[in-house]
């Protein structure tokens, strides 16, 4: 079992300055979801956000972590969404 709060801290190690939602769908340690705002996102299209974010994840990816279904943000676009910082 895998705890989101982990998943959360291995996100914002690795993109400094970004801010991790991740919440734990089935309460069951494998299957997540989250929203990701990151300034290394600004210029990228979808893919390359969710391949930065799933490279935090390093093998945690399809070993401990089942499933993580992502929404990644610039900063402006998470700002315009209203979203925590």
């Amino acid at each position: 079992m895998f705890a989101a709060s982990e998943i959360k801290r291995l996100i914002e190690a690795h993109l400094p300055g970004s801010i991790a939602l991740i919440s734990d769908d089935a309460n069951d340690g494998e299957h997540f979801s989250g929203e990701v705002m990151a300034p290394q996102f600004a210029g990228q299209g979808m893919v390359a956000q969710h391949k930065a974010v799933y490279a935090a994840l390093g093998p945690r990816m399809g070993r401990d972590i089942h499933a993580l279904q992502l929404k990644t943000f610039t900063p402006d676009a998470w700002q315009k969404a209203g979203k925590p910082t």
